[in-house]
């Protein structure tokens, strides 16, 4: 639909453009200008579309030191919790969790 419009709006944008120059209609010249037109475009967004995929994965593969340092503040908070909780099998629990779920380093 998107694509459709953009061409029925070219063509018309054409017509207009083509009669201020008093030049006439010429289909292979409108269909070359669209053409260049929609490739610039398509491939503008989809160079940043992946840009921002790629780099987002770089940047959540490598991971900041501070949310790193996030994850083991939360992990110590969760241990403290557990602790008092259940005062008596606290400990046992954390490692039971701790070989299922090995900590990052």
């Amino acid at each position: 639909m998107s694509i459709s419009l953009h061409w029925i709006f070219a063509w018309y944008s054409y017509i207009q453009e083509q009669a201020e120059h008093d030049q006439p209609l010429n289909f292979n010249d409108y269909l070359n200008e669209t053409m260049r037109d929609t490739m610039e475009n398509w491939q503008s967004e989809f160079l940043q579309l992946m840009w921002q995929v790629v780099g987002l994965s770089i940047l959540w593969f490598i991971g900041s030191s501070q949310s790193k340092e996030g994850d083991d503040r939360l992990e110590e908070k969760i241990d403290l919790i557990i602790q008092r909780l259940d005062s008596e099998n606290g400990k046992q629990l954390i490692q039971e969790l701790d070989k299922k779920f090995p900590r990052k380093q």
